[in-house]
């Protein structure tokens, strides 16, 4: 069964805007379709993979994107998503190849993505303060972030009195970093040992055979896991580390020592951290010095979020879903559809399902 609308659609002539169509209450403006065939494939974009809204709407997936954006802006414009906001995470996702990225803003409180733009740089986050309006800045309490410098320095200009709270997981991943900076060195030298590869350990000398290079080339994940999460091999891959590579193991220690500072938190967590740093510093692991003095300079941020207990877990919960949107949205031609998508699915925008 076939059906056609057809309605008068006056031009009119406007003196600012030139020749336009009038607005009509079925049609959004630009669209093709009406505004109930609109909202179910919004709806179904939410909900439905590219191929399942393709083929059930007969539409091609560059116009599902046009029809996103139109959507979720519509909707956006009915809702003051930037009300009540006191405490905030904000984070960027990679979207496309070529340095691509997309920044978005998380409300804690509500765990629903209000606002996301194009761009991972200071004048992105000034776009949102500037959206937000220096009064509403003012009533921001916390902020969550990765420790960035793009962030915290607009965050310290248009909201001062917001607490800073930097990201234990990106912390510990700064620390994940340096064991894996050590792994390789360790494996380089193991390799260009050749036959034997002369370790020191405790007062002893222990001489390897060949094969220490090629068994710690497969030792990365037993470093990297948490303890609780090994399995039986990577447990004895590591039992293998602490015997005949004390530096790396000493390495792995010091890593598991500071992802320790925050499961303690509070001022326990603080005195753990003390004692990290100091052990840091005299370590003679030149990566974990760095990450030593790195730590100190974001330590005001570090001290928030061991009082506070305010992460980007949330965050990255809600990065792990864009990805997923960002897989399926594999043909858009602009970030505006994907943005859009991402509103309607994670940021309560999704119209009703027309008819019901």
């Amino acid at each position: 069964m076939r059906a056609e609308l057809e309605a008068a659609a006056p031009r009119v002539a406007c003196p600012e805007h030139g020749v336009v169509v009038a607005a009509v209450p079925w049609a959004r403006h630009g669209a093709a379709h009406t505004r109930f065939f609109e909202d179910q494939v919004a709806w179904l974009a939410a909900a439905c993979s590219k191929t399942t809204i393709t083929q059930l709407m007969r539409i091609s997936w560059r116009t599902v994107g046009h029809i996103i954006a139109r959507v979720s802006a519509e909707a956006g414009a009915a809702t003051d998503r930037l009300a009540g906001l006191r405490r905030i995470g904000i984070d960027e996702i990679s979207y496309k190849r070529g340095h691509k990225y997309l920044v978005i803003v998380v409300n804690h409180d509500t765990g629903l993505l209000i606002w996301a733009a194009p761009g991972r740089e200071a004048r992105t986050l000034h776009a949102f303060s500037g959206q937000l309006g220096e009064e509403r800045c003012k009533l921001l309490t916390h902020l969550s972030a990765d420790g960035a410098d793009w962030i915290s320095g607009p965050a310290a200009a248009r909201a001062p009195q917001a607490v800073l709270c930097a990201d234990p997981f990106h912390v510990v991943s700064w620390a994940t970093g340096a064991l894996d900076e050590v792994r390789r060195e360790v494996w380089r030298t193991a390799r260009q040992a050749g036959g034997v590869t002369p370790v020191r350990h405790l007062s002893r000398t222990i001489r390897l055979s060949s094969g220490g290079a090629k068994d710690l080339k497969h030792a990365r994940y037993a470093l990297w896991k948490n303890p609780e999460n090994l399995t039986g091999r990577q447990e004895a891959k590591l039992a293998w580390i602490e015997k005949t590579h004390p530096y790396l193991w000493r390495a792995y220690l010091l890593k598991e020592g500071l992802r320790t500072v925050f499961k303690l938190k509070g001022e326990e967590g603080k005195h753990a951290l003390t004692r990290w740093l100091s052990w840091a510093a005299r370590c003679r692991i030149p990566e974990f010095t760095e990450l030593g003095k790195k730590i100190r300079r974001h330590l005001t941020s570090i001290y928030a979020t061991l009082d506070h207990g305010l992460s980007n877990g949330l965050i990255e919960s809600v990065n792990t879903k864009i990805r997923v949107i960002t897989r399926m949205a594999f043909g858009f031609h602009n970030p505006a559809a994907l943005i859009g998508l991402a509103m309607l699915a994670l940021g309560g925008l999704r119209p009703p399902l027309p008819g019901r």
